[in-house]
């Protein structure tokens, strides 16, 4: 029998490529026969975290194979006044067809291509997979909620013809099945409708509307009015919305090590943990900000200031300070506790507070029983271990869609309560607030949030159990291949 393929395309970045290898890790559980093909853009995986990722994932899955695709470069000429790097990605992304083209065409001498399924970013490659014939499935890795804005876009471009960025701040913008947004939730990419980054992402909206099938990594107890919205096609007005299939929620394994949120197969057990191993059941706060989550020295010193007047124990990941403008400038280096904290701070928290420098392995970190709240940027991926950690969150989004996530994660699926930053364009937290947000979370005002995860938990292990909502989803999923 001709030996079967599903080939994954990923967008360049951790955050959406390690969801996408666990969904070929999960589709792997239904069909052992089934062979996995990743395309990587090799303009961006580059350094040795990814790479030992990628090493220890197919280490662990040989059935998972990595393809890295050549370089693809702008033309000499090419110019843009968008600010945003991932305009750039996004440009190389769409001249990356013919090489995705070739990939394709490699891999069917040897296989039978049942589907190719593209992060939403990599929507050009939707036109090479229906010239070759192969059904081509989006995957959006963030929430249903965020899904039903990027479906709105085409009609919110259509209705007005102002840019989000000169609306009335105090504008109401109303999607269905997401809570009410101010055009300051939404991402910046699409503030600007004059924006290069606003009309490819513009063009990747309408584009899903043509795809085979959407797949949602969300669970669908956590977002069941959005996800019923969804699928009554109230999300798209001039026509029919693709099959959804919620196959959520898709948490790392542990086996990618550092560049994953778990630990590495092998490793020695990390000090923090250990550290956990001696706190009292649910009594530690977590602070972590993702792979890309910096914060300016002054802010670390606010943060550093709040944790120790909370009285609170924790565990924090600090990053070394912003290199330049924004909170994406990071910092490989590693950062100087004594330089970057108050004077005295480590000394006078020690026994109750552990900073941990760059990394932690975050899913075991939410999964110890002495991890009581996740300060958290609103990262998807990081939302979906926390549910399934069954801990309560305090959101402080930083880039990206985080913003927007803030607002679902309070109002739709409450599950956080919101850190409230100052007005201007640095958003900082005062030391007072830090203060505030984690007394609540840990005390009283948490009590709702902590019943409501410990419900989502068990939820997420029923959704992921036999017969279950994402196991239902996957089996749909998997069947509109004709997989044998």
């Amino acid at each position: 029998m001709e030996e079967q393929a599903v080939v994954l395309y990923s967008a360049p970045a951790i955050g959406h490529l390690t969801p996408m290898v666990e969904l070929g890790k999960l589709l792997l559980t239904r069909h052992l026969s089934l062979s996995i093909h990743v395309l990587l853009p090799s303009q961006a995986y580059e350094g040795g975290s990814i790479s030992s990722y990628i090493a220890a994932v197919s280490a662990a899955h040989p059935s998972i194979t990595f393809h890295h695709l050549p370089p693809t470069s702008l033309p000499p000429d090419y110019s843009t006044t968008s600010p945003h790097l991932e305009t750039l990605a996004l440009e190389l992304l769409r001249l990356n067809n013919p090489n995705v083209h070739r990939a394709l065409v490699s891999i069917s001498e040897t296989h039978r291509v049942r589907a190719l399924v593209i992060d939403f970013f990599c929507t050009n490659a939707l036109s090479v997979a229906r010239g070759l014939g192969i059904p081509c499935y989006y995957f959006f890795s963030s929430s249903g909620c965020g899904l039903t804005v990027f479906l709105g876009l085409p009609v919110l471009h259509r209705t007005t013809t102002k840019s989000l960025k000169d609306l009335d701040a105090d504008t109401v913008l109303r999607f269905p099945g997401a809570p009410p947004l101010l055009p300051s939730d939404i991402p910046e990419l699409v503030q600007d409708r004059n924006d290069r980054a606003y009309e490819l992402l513009l063009e990747s909206a309408m584009n899903m509307l043509i795809a085979s099938g959407i797949i949602l990594n969300t669970l669908e107890k956590l977002e069941e009015e959005t996800v019923k919205a969804i699928r009554d096609g109230k999300c798209v007005s001039d026509g029919p919305t693709p099959p959804l299939y919620c196959i959520g929620p898709l948490v790392s394994s542990g086996d990618g090590g550092k560049a994953g949120s778990g630990d590495g197969p092998g490793n020695d057990k990390p000090e923090c943990l250990t550290w956990l191993d001696s706190q009292p059941r649910g009594s530690v706060v977590f602070l972590s900000f993702g792979s890309l989550g910096v914060f300016s020295a002054e802010q670390l010193k606010e943060i550093a200031t709040g944790l120790e007047r909370s009285g609170h124990r924790f565990l924090w990941v600090i990053r070394s300070p912003a290199t330049g403008k924004g909170h994406k400038a990071v910092s490989t280096a590693e950062p100087d506790l004594g330089a970057l904290l108050p004077e005295g701070f480590l000394e006078r928290t020690a026994g109750r507070g552990i900073v941990v420098k760059s990394w932690a392995p975050q899913v075991a970190v939410l999964n110890h029983g002495a991890t009581g709240g996740f300060v958290t940027h609103c990262g998807w991926n990081s939302v979906l271990e926390a549910v399934c950690a069954g801990v309560p969150m305090i959101a402080w989004p930083l880039y990206a869609e985080q913003r927007q996530n803030r607002v679902f994660m309070v109002e739709a699926m409450r599950v956080a309560l919101p850190m409230e930053e100052a007005a201007g364009e640095e958003r900082s937290v005062s030391v007072a607030e830090v203060e505030r947000r984690i007394r609540g979370l840990m005390g009283p005002e948490g009590e709702a949030i902590r019943e409501r995860m410990q419900h989502l938990k068990k939820e997420a292990q029923a959704a992921l159990s036999p017969g279950g909502s994402a196991q239902v989803a996957l089996a749909e999923l998997v069947q509109s291949w004709n997989i044998a």
